[in-house]
């Protein structure tokens, strides 16, 4: 097999078969949940469920001042590789014509020099993530096989994609082919890892928020 068929194996057929099961992980979790249901409250409503599960949507996007003091590095960092994740994935012109061709859908992008140096400081920040897991003694302890793979398929797609886009390593198809199976690996292992929650985390948000603005406190 040739470069370019390497290439055509995994833009065709490799992901049109991680992209099903992709979806079709992500529903049948979402549904998993949603099908468990829960009691109906009986209590008089003391306050409204839709403005607190909002509302609690809202307020934990931020850290609040005690969990800034106790974890510092933990919120910076986090904040940094989730938002470099969000600009690489979707401001990123070639990754927005992939969005087009599959949903129909196109945005504007960020210049490629942007992109690149956003790439940079996200692998760093979650290579400092790693390393804090180590030493860290009570991470350290709390980390299973889980937590480490889900490290590595988020990383792998980021270096690839650096490889890739500055022709390091291999020829261009090869390496570019490289880069895309390691995202159909992250897309495939999604809906199955903790790396759902990129989905799931706002369900358990308005959840909470919402049984606590029904009876009238706040979350």
């Amino acid at each position: 097999m040739t470069d370019t068929d390497f290439l055509l194996l995994v833009r065709g057929p490799l992901f049109d078969a991680a992209t099903f099961i992709l979806c079709a992980g992500i529903v049948v979790r979402i549904l998993a949940i949603l099908l468990m249901g829960r009691k109906k409250n009986l209590a008089e409503p003391r306050g409204s469920a839709v403005t607190g599960g909002f509302g609690t949507m809202l307020r934990r996007s931020l850290p609040d001042a005690g969990t800034f003091h106790r974890s510092g590095f933990t919120v910076i960092a986090g904040y940094v590789f989730h938002i470099g994740l969000f600009v690489v994935i979707f401001l990123f012109v070639p990754h927005i014509l992939v969005f087009e061709r599959a949903i129909g859908l196109s945005w504007s992008g960020l210049p490629s020099n942007i992109v690149d140096a956003t790439t940079v400081v996200t692998i760093i920040a979650l290579v400092a993530v790693l390393i804090h897991r180590f030493t860290d003694p009570v991470k350290r302890m709390l980390s299973t096989f889980h937590d480490y793979l889900v490290w590595v398929v988020t990383i792998l797609p980021l270096v690839t994609g650096y490889l890739a886009f500055h022709r390091i390593g291999m020829s261009g198809p090869a390496m570019l082919a490289i880069h895309i199976l390691s995202v159909e690996l992250l897309m495939v292992l999604l809906p199955f890892t903790k790396l759902s929650h990129a989905f799931t985390l706002w369900m358990a948000r308005w959840y909470n928020g919402a049984v606590a603005g029904y009876k009238g406190v706040r979350s």
